[in-house]
């Protein structure tokens, strides 16, 4: 049953203030930590507020989720982002498109934290054009079959299950022969090879899928209806990696993640580097807290998730371009003299100076969040080309 705005207000204010602190006390490791807090969340009753009842959640409206926005806003563990394509993404697309079997066996689990999931949409040579695909899959008895290749699958490295993408009529036009599935990842057929980042981590993955194999009935959607599903996975990754991206606590040293340095940390850098009476860093200081005012604005709005993904990046290239400027040329080789205590990681800024520039490549580039705004929000006509009706085995591919 949904719950009165007061009430909500005052649940959530009594699981961070008292009963959150103690579950995460004494924890260590990113995955450990995001772990609890999704456990505590869940029995806690508050990790399924926007689900109908009927699935366990508490069919929450409008303003009670924007008590939840606002509550929460600044105070949510930034490890979540190891379930952030789980939540955020993959449980919701299944929530709306999937059959009452798959509801089920995945919601609960992976809402509670049980379960990781990535993403397995990008291919090596289908990246912005996500539709040129190759990635196959054939029914086989009472089993798909899946060979190919995909790149960048952030979180594949320690995920349990992926939404798939991948193509099961070649003589279609390229839009219509998608299905998209639920994979297993802990299979032989499945390998998964780190990629490792100019900041010293392996965030995402490339994976090969060798007669990987998943059940005939792992299906979100429709058999070749898998375009319509990957477009509505689409909206809810430009809300998490927008508005939703910048609602992690603001005193977190955590690198998990990829959201823009808080401007309370800049704040406090600035004041460590004795230039919190420059002029100039003030004004960017300044800047950077309307930004973040404004993002958190989009987010309560509900405006089009491309518009929270293109701000969200633009803040987090320029949090980065300031505390880049209040170490001096030195800050790709940060060192601990402008930590705040000996136990804060010393590479925490550089870090996020390095790894601020894949915002504007996740979750889609740019370039294709203004298309999109283009051609969905403003109506323009679309680009032309000839795939669209071309079967796309008679379709030019690298």
């Amino acid at each position: 049953m949904s719950p009165s705005p007061d009430v909500l207000r005052s649940e959530i204010q009594a699981f961070f203030d008292d009963e959150l602190p103690r579950v995460l006390d004494g924890v260590t490791g990113t995955v450990n930590r995001a772990k609890a807090w999704r456990s505590a969340l869940f029995d806690r009753g508050l990790a399924m507020l926007d689900y109908p009842e009927e699935l366990g959640g508490r069919a929450a409206t409008k303003d009670e989720m924007q008590v939840w926005r606002s509550e929460t806003r600044g105070r949510i563990p930034r490890e979540d982002s190891v379930f952030g394509i789980g939540v955020g993404m993959a449980l919701p697309t299944v929530r709306d498109h999937g059959s009452d079997a798959l509801k089920e066996r995945f919601i609960k689990p992976g809402l509670r934290g049980e379960e990781i999931w990535c993403q397995m949409y990008s291919e090596p040579g289908s990246g912005s054009d996500l539709a040129s695909l190759t990635t196959r899959a054939d029914l086989d008895g009472d089993e798909w079959i899946v060979t190919g290749q995909k790149v960048w699958t952030s979180g594949a490295h320690h995920a349990d299950f992926a939404i798939l993408l991948a193509r099961t009529d070649w003589d279609a036009p390229k839009h219509r022969g998608i299905t998209m599935f639920v994979l297993p990842m802990e299979q032989p057929g499945v390998e998964v090879r780190p990629l490792v980042q100019m900041t010293g981590v392996s965030e995402f993955n490339e994976v090969f899928l060798d007669e990987a194999r998943l059940p005939r009935d792992w299906v979100v959607g429709e058999v070749n209806g898998g375009w319509a599903t990957a477009v509505a996975l689409l909206g809810h990754e430009r809300q998490q990696t927008g508005t939703k991206s910048m609602s992690g606590a603001t005193h977190s040293r955590s690198k998990a993640g990829r959201s823009p340095i808080p401007v309370a940390q800049l704040r406090e850098l600035a004041e460590r580097a004795g230039r919190r009476e420059d002029p100039v860093i003030r004004q960017e200081l300044a800047r950077l807290h309307s930004g973040e005012q404004i993002v958190k604005w989009i987010g309560a709005r509900g405006a089009h998730p491309s518009i929270g993904k293109l701000w969200r990046t633009k803040q987090g290239r320029a949090a980065a371009d300031l505390a880049a400027a209040l170490a001096f040329p030195a800050s790709p080789a940060w060192g601990s003299d402008l930590s705040v205590d000996r136990n804060e990681a010393d590479d925490y800024f550089a870090y996020h100076i390095l790894n601020c520039r894949g915002m504007s490549l996740g979750g889609g580039t740019d370039e294709i969040q203004r298309n999109t705004l283009g051609e969905r929000a403003l109506g323009l006509p679309r680009e032309p080309g000839p795939d669209r009706n071309t079967p796309f085995n008679d379709l030019p591919r690298n």
